[in-house]
């Protein structure tokens, strides 16, 4: 099963969207990129910050996803409310998890935090395995994150 080079996929990013300060040319990016790097991602996308306490759906890779989530819900809400990293092994265990898709059995998401602060949204990485993700994917995701949207 092909795995993400974290190394690697790093530095193409970087170099893809060097100067680039659009949010959703970046979001667009990631989400292709990190989507065909990893057999494990079965949707790799980016839920944004539309109002408060609200997020609609960004660039994605794969099939059809929510198009909003309030912050009070889900596994994406979660992670957006508490501004941390929710890694889910198994969504059917996570109080209020959204089943966008019924394939889903594990999820990664993690904040986009801008300048200042500012959330911009989240990327949600889901995976039709149970268990997919680890403390390492949470890690070397959101420094990528920070890497492509901290100075935005």
């Amino acid at each position: 099963m092909k795995r993400i080079d974290y190394d690697s996929i790093a530095a193409q990013i970087a170099a893809l969207t060097a100067g680039e300060t659009d949010e959703i040319a970046l979001m667009a990016t990631l989400a292709c990129e990190l989507h065909h790097a990893d057999q494990r991602f079965d949707w790799t996308g980016f839920y944004r910050v539309t109002q408060p306490d609200v997020l609609k759906i960004g660039p994605y890779q794969g099939g059809h996803g929510c198009l909003v989530i309030p912050f009070s819900r889900g596994v994406c809400g979660a992670a957006a409310r508490l501004r941390q990293t929710q890694l889910v092994p198994d969504v059917e265990a996570f109080p209020g998890h959204i089943a966008c898709s019924s394939s889903t059995r594990s999820e990664l998401v993690i904040p986009v935090i801008g300048r200042g602060g500012r959330l911009l949204g989240v990327l949600d990485i889901d995976s039709d395995l149970p268990d997919a993700f680890n403390e390492t994917d949470a890690t070397r995701l959101g420094a990528i994150l920070n890497d492509t949207f901290g100075a935005i």
